[in-house]
Formats: structure tokens, C-alpha cells, sequence
């Protein structure tokens, strides 16, 4: 995961030359699965309206997504995005300990494999779906059998309706204005110099983007992730309380 502003500077040239690639031979071309900041890397290098470009992380609900360079209607043909899902299950569901999203991620690249290559894993009670390039699948179905100290079994999954959606905790929050430093602080109840230290150490992203302005306004359906904390989805302005105090909705994941 590319996090010092060298890496991210290289990762944007990369960027550059996969779409110069893909424009230049009529094929597409494929990055790993990106983290926040390498997306948001991708949008500065490519420009906002990443054209040409799309993302997809296995799911629409996936944080962690791979970039394709290639526009299918210019190209004449279509290519899916390399990623697979693999199911990971305990051997034996009654004596398997409760795992974490830590414990499979530490598992998985305990083996050797860069983080590039897994995209996100979601927890499923005591089993997980784990999304990761095609390449990747059979390694981690041969050599995953151990998570913690309970033994696994690792399947290629096909029938991904099964995946959990999401737990989401819709809530109402007294701000000032719908500005972001305003409404994460009431979300995490922080106090207002607590919340511009997010942004002062570039934790902050509103649709995957960075946002470095604390006092930028969220729109309806705008995603907020602060690294450290979590995400929630801003569902815009409700009402106002009798002492003129703004009642804004979000859908805080949980």
C-alpha cells in the first residue's frame, strides 16, 4: 500500500503509462486493487472525469477496488475485470474461534501474498469472502488451511448473492452545516480540533477522493471514509430543531 508522497507520485506515472499503454495497442489494461490513496492518486493522474478509466473492487459495495484502463465501446469488445472471490470456512464451524477482518487479512498475507493482489474481505460469522485477482485464487485455495489456530478450508465462490450486506446504522446528528469537519465530528463525537486533525494527516475522503478542506459541503449520497474510524453515507439535510440547530441523516457502517 503505497502511503509516503514518493509512492503516490509513482503510483500516478504507473497510472499514466497503463492508460498510454491501453490507448496505444487497443487493449485493457488492469491495476491492482488500490486503497484510498492510490485511488485518489489515480482520479489527480488520470483527471476527475476518468475517462476511459473504471473501477470495481468484485461487489459495488467494495472499498478497495482495481482500475481498468480501456473504454469497451471505443475498443470494440469487452474484458471483465480479473478478480475472483474465494470463500474461506472454518474445518469445523463449532470449534473455530470468532475472527476479525485482521485475522484473515494477517492470514492471508502471511503467506506471501502483496496486498495488492486482495481486495476486500468481508466477515461472514466465522467464515469470510475474500475478493483477489485471478492470478491469485488458486494459491490462496492450495495454501490457505490455517487462521489463527483453527483450520480453514478455502473455496472459489460462484454464488456471491450470499455475501452479507452491510450493517448500517441510520442516524440523525445535530451539526452547525452540513460541512464535512462539522458532521464527522458529530458522527464519532469528536471535538472540532480532533476532527480537523483527520484532515491535517489526510485521513479524510469523500468518494474515494482526498478531501484536504475541512469545510467542503456534503452533498446526499456522498461516501465519507476516515481512515481509523469508519465510513458512513450522508444522507443530507432532515429538518432543523426549534433552537435552529441543522438535523442531517447519515448511514453509519457498522
Amino acid at each position: 500500500m503505497a502511503e509516503t508522497d514518493k509512492e503516490l507520485e509513482q503510483l500516478k506515472h504507473r497510472f499514466t503509462e497503463l492508460a498510454d499503454r491501453s490507448w496505444r495497442q487497443n487493449l485493457f489494461t488492469f491495476t491492482g486493487f488500490l486503497s484510498l490513496a492510490e485511488q485518489d492518486a489515480l482520479f489527480r493522474a488520470v483527471g476527475e472525469n476518468l475517462s476511459g478509466c473504471s473501477l470495481y473492487g468484485g461487489t459495488p459495495l467494495a472499498q478497495r477496488r482495481m482500475a481498468r484502463f480501456g473504454d469497451p465501446q471505443q475498443m470494440g469488445y469487452e474484458e471483465p475485470f480479473p478478480i475472483s472471490c474465494v470463500r474461506i470456512a472454518p474445518l469445523s464451524e463449532k470449534f473455530a474461534e470468532e475472527f476479525t477482518h485482521r485475522d484473515f487479512l494477517g492470514a492471508i498475507l502471511n503467506l506471501g501474498i502483496d496486498r495488492s493482489a486482495v481486495g476486500d474481505i468481508f466477515v461472514d460469522g466465522k467464515s469470510a469472502w475474500v475478493f483477489c485477482t485471478d492470478a491469485m485464487a488458486p494459491f490462496l485455495i492450495d495454501s490457505l488451511s490455517r487462521v489463527r489456530h483453527s483450520s480453514v478450508r478455502c473455496i472459489l465462490a460462484e454464488d456471491l448473492t450470499q455475501i452479507p450486506e452491510p450493517k448500517l446504522s441510520c442516524r440523525e446528528e445535530n451539526v452547525a452545516s452540513p460541512r464535512c469537519d462539522s458532521v464527522i465530528a458529530a458522527v464519532w463525537n469528536l471535538s472540532r480540533s480532533k476532527s480537523l486533525e483527520y484532515f491535517r494527516q489526510k485521513k479524510v475522503y469523500v468518494n474515494a477522493r482526498l478531501q484536504e478542506n475541512n469545510s467542503y459541503l456534503l452533498k446526499p449520497g456522498e461516501t465519507v471514509s476516515v481512515r481509523g474510524l469508519g465510513k458512513f453515507v450522508f444522507r443530507g439535510e432532515k429538518h432543523t430543531t426549534r433552537k435552529g440547530k441543522l438535523v442531517v441523516g447519515v448511514d453509519l457502517f457498522v
